[in-house]
């Protein structure tokens, strides 16, 4: 959960960040960023800004906003009947961001596990993201990821994005941020 005052407060900052990274962005696509705190009131430890330019039934574009080793917890884009899940491409434009998908274990991952969760990151193969590098995920593929220390900014360009579908390895995860006054 996630007070008015807080949500303006995560906007104002993920703008210093998109600023960072030379994306412009208007002060009405700051006022509908979303600051996902995935229902842990843990924000700076497991969350994201997500500003969405567009999402048809086709495409999506979006930035994401990352404080400094912030993480977005271990997921997957299922499919749902005959609709393949969401394929998605993460590029980086600043800091670095540290991905994980399924494969060979990193021997010494960068990342740091949220402390408590360790049990629902399960995938960790590491994959390093820094400005001008960029990885594409196939649907329904488990993944999660963190900022460097200095925090970043992802672009994610995908296949129709329906963020309510998607399916997170930790049970106590809630998908969509409760604002309140």
């Amino acid at each position: 959960m996630m007070s008015v005052s807080e949500l303006g407060t995560r906007q104002r900052q993920a703008a210093t960040l998109f600023q960072r990274a030379g994306i412009v962005v208007t002060s009405a696509e700051l006022a509908r960023l979303e600051a996902a705190d995935f229902g842990l009131d843990q924000f700076e430890t497991t969350g994201l800004g997500v500003l969405v330019y567009v999402n048809t039934e086709r495409c999506c574009a979006k930035e994401l906003a990352m404080w400094p080793s912030q993480t977005c917890p271990e997921h997957r884009h299922p499919n749902r009947g005959h609709t393949l899940g969401k394929e998605e491409t993460f590029r980086c434009r600043y800091g670095v961001v540290y991905l994980y998908v399924p494969g060979a274990t990193t021997e010494h991952p960068r990342a740091v596990v949220p402390a408590g969760r360790e049990s629902t990151y399960t995938v960790g193969h590491e994959i390093v993201l820094r400005p001008g590098e960029q990885y594409t995920l196939a649907p329904d593929t488990l993944h999660w990821f963190q900022a460097g220390p200095d925090g970043a900014v992802v672009s994610e360009f995908s296949t129709r994005s329906t963020d309510e579908n998607d399916v997170f390895t930790d049970p106590e995860i809630q998908r969509l941020t409760k604002v309140v006054q």
